[in-house]
């Protein structure tokens, strides 16, 4: 399941509930708490707004479970991917807004690594685009082949959970290895995909 253990939550608890996981993640970052706090709340905001205009602000926080039982055509192409059950009820059954903000901490995460390596590596925006999707996965529609192709196309985003698991479990066990197969990969999305077929993800 997600953080929310009822159906529906309401959103004062949900707000609250993510601002305690992800204001200490800001800080974590080089954030002061009040920086931390802002940062949280304009992406709260940028989250809601977008949840309000999809009308997906009150899905049910057991939509995984849902989608396994009635919908096996739109799962059918995620699994090519590798993705299992227990990776659909991971992501799927979180509030929209869980879902929302993590998306958001991603592309957020992105935005720090390109501005370093424009500002402090001086390196070109077409290079450090590809050193972004070097060093760090693209979750998003595996069928969508603008910005990339092949293995390097983007990540379903319920592989999140097991992929931030294999990251902190080669950081630790081989961090010189690992780091040789994400120079050697043309994205870190090539990796994983190979990683997948091999079971190790």
């Amino acid at each position: 399941m997600g953080i929310f253990s009822k159906l529906f939550a309401s959103p004062s608890s949900i707000e609250k509930q993510l601002e305690n996981q992800y204001v200490p993640m800001f800080q974590m970052m080089g954030m002061s708490l009040s920086q931390a706090q802002s940062t949280f709340r304009n992406l709260y905001k940028q989250a809601e707004e977008e949840a309000k205009m999809e009308g997906t602000l009150n899905l049910p926080l057991n939509l995984g479970d849902i989608l396994l039982e009635k919908d096996a055509n739109m799962l059918a192409k995620r699994r090519k991917d590798g993705v299992r059950d227990e990776d659909i009820r991971w992501w799927m059954n979180r509030h929209e807004l869980d879902r929302k903000m993590m998306i958001k901490f991603d592309d957020m995460s992105k935005l720090a690594l390109f501005r370093k390596l424009l500002e402090e590596d001086r390196l070109s925006e077409e290079i450090a685009g590809k050193e972004v999707k070097k060093y760090l996965p693209v979750f998003g529609d595996p069928d969508d082949t603008s910005t990339s192709s092949g293995d390097d196309r983007p990540l379903p985003f319920e592989l999140k959970d097991r992929i931030n698991i294999y990251i902190q479990k080669r950081s630790q066990t081989d961090p010189e290895q690992y780091k040789r197969e994400i120079v050697e990969s043309s994205s870190f999305n090539a990796l994983i995909r190979k990683e997948i077929k091999k079971g190790k993800v």
